[in-house]
C-alpha cells in the first residue's frame, strides 16, 4: 500500500515563531559579547545552530564557543520568548482534511523536542500527527536533507509520494536533495522571490490560506 505524507515544519509553518527565535539568538550571542545585525540572524532561522552558527560567526569562535552559545539560546527561548508564540489559524482544520483524503501527517522540524511538543497541544493537532521528527532525529539539521530522511523513514513513504509544506528556503533545499516537492508558505517572513528561488512549487500566505484553496493545490486527491 502506498503511503501518501505531508512533511510539516512547525517555525514559521504552523506556529508564529521564527522572530522570537532570532531575537533569542542575538541575546544569546550578546552574552558571549558577539553583536550580529537582527537581519543576519533572521535570514538564517529555519537552520539548525549547527547551520546557522557558522553562517554568521568566525570559525574560531563557533569551535570555542558553539555549543555554550547553543545552550544559551534553548535556555533564553524557554525563559523569555516560548511563552510569546502564537499558533497561525486552521492548522488542525487543514490536519484534519488533509487526513480525509488519505494523507499521513508527519511533523519534520529542526527545533528541539521540548519546544515541538507544546506546539502540537496549542495547536490541537496531537491526534492528528502521525509521527514526528526533530533535530534528535537528525545528524545534520536543515538545509541539509536529514530530517526530511527520517520522517519519510519513520512513516514508511516514498519522496515520490510526499510533499513538504514550510516556510523558508531552507525547507525547500532540503526537501529538493531528495526529490520531495514544498509548498511554502509566507507565514515565516521569507519573499516570494526568495521562495520561488529556492524551488517552491506554490506560495500560500499561512495554513489558513492553504486550507482555503486546497482544491487547487497538490494536496486535492
Amino acid at each position: 500500500m502506498t503511503i501518501k505524507a505531508i512533511l510539516f515544519d512547525v517555525d514559521g509553518t504552523l506556529v508564529d515563531s521564527n522572530d522570537l527565535h532570532a531575537r533569542a539568538w542575538m541575546d544569546a550571542f550578546a552574552e558571549f559579547g558577539i553583536v550580529v545585525a537582527h537581519a543576519a540572524v533572521r535570514d538564517q532561522i529555519g537552520k539548525g545552530g549547527d547551520n546557522l552558527m557558522p553562517a554568521l560567526l568566525e570559525e574560531t569562535i563557533v569551535d570555542e564557543h558553539g555549543e555554550a552559545i547553543s545552550k544559551a539560546r534553548s535556555r533564553i527561548y524557554r525563559d523569555r520568548y516560548a511563552d510569546q508564540v502564537q499558533p497561525f489559524a486552521e492548522v488542525a482544520a487543514l490536519f484534519r482534511r488533509a487526513r480525509q483524503d488519505g494523507w499521513a501527517i508527519v511533523i519534520a522540524t529542526s527545533g528541539e523536542s521540548h519546544e515541538v511538543e507544546p506546539h502540537l497541544e496549542t495547536l490541537g493537532v496531537r491526534d492528528l500527527v502521525d509521527e514526528v521528527t526533530t533535530a534528535s532525529d537528525a545528524e545534520r539539521s536543515k538545509p541539509h536533507p536529514d530530517i526530511f530522511a527520517a520522517a519519510l523513514k519513520k512513516v514508511g513513504a516514498e519522496a515520490a509520494d510526499a510533499v513538504v509544506v514550510g516556510d523558508s528556503p531552507y525547507d525547500i533545499e532540503a526537501a529538493a536533495k531528495l526529490g520531495l516537492r514544498t509548498i511554502a508558505v509566507r507565514s515565516g517572513g521569507f519573499g516570494d522571490d526568495v521562495l520561488t528561488a529556492a524551488g517552491a512549487v506554490a506560495i500560500y500566505d499561512d495554513p489558513a490560506d492553504l486550507l482555503a484553496s486546497y482544491e487547487d493545490s497538490l494536496l486535492a486527491p
